[in-house]
């Protein structure tokens, strides 16, 4: 990774979606969407209903563990448009505030750039107000809807 290393108690591993670990992280992402969304949240609704493209060749599904403890994750999976499609991007809350976020969000970037991607798009909801924050932090740009997602308001894309 460049930039500042993360502390040596936490490591980033690529993972299946059907991991445990990557399980665990996604049920509570699920939770805390569900209480923060005015409408609440099925992810069978949304646009990545399960993460089978989340995987290598041209995906990847990263697990964060601090002290072994699973407490982030997140993914892309190849868009329509060529680009790298982040999805599923979530820090516990009682993780928040140190920087893995940014951690891994850098480390998608990067391994998406490593498999050759050019462009990274996602999308968010209006009340994820950390999240557009921590996007606009690292260069994305709003731009206008390029899918459908149920559960989004903002769109942003960055050229890598």
């Amino acid at each position: 990774m460049s930039g500042a290393p993360p502390a040596p108690e936490v490591q980033v591993e690529e993972v299946s979606p059907a991991d445990p670990d990557a399980q665990y992280c996604l049920s509570q992402y699920f939770a805390e969407l569900s209480q923060r969304f005015d409408s609440g949240f099925d992810p069978e609704q949304s646009l990545a209903p399960t993460l089978d493209d989340f995987q290598p060749p041209r995906g990847t599904f990263l697990v964060m563990r601090l002290h072994g403890r699973p407490v982030a994750c997140g993914g892309f999976k190849p868009e329509e448009s060529g680009a790298a499609y982040i999805k599923r991007m979530w820090v516990s809350p009682d993780a928040r505030g140190h920087g893995l976020g940014r951690c891994l969000l850098q480390e998608l970037e990067e391994r998406a750039l490593s498999l050759g991607y050019r462009k990274i798009r996602l999308e968010t909801e209006k009340s994820l107000l950390e999240a557009q924050q921590l996007y606009r932090s690292f260069g994305y740009r709003e731009v206008p809807p390029f899918n459908d997602e149920l559960y989004a308001h903002q769109w942003f894309e960055k050229l890598l």
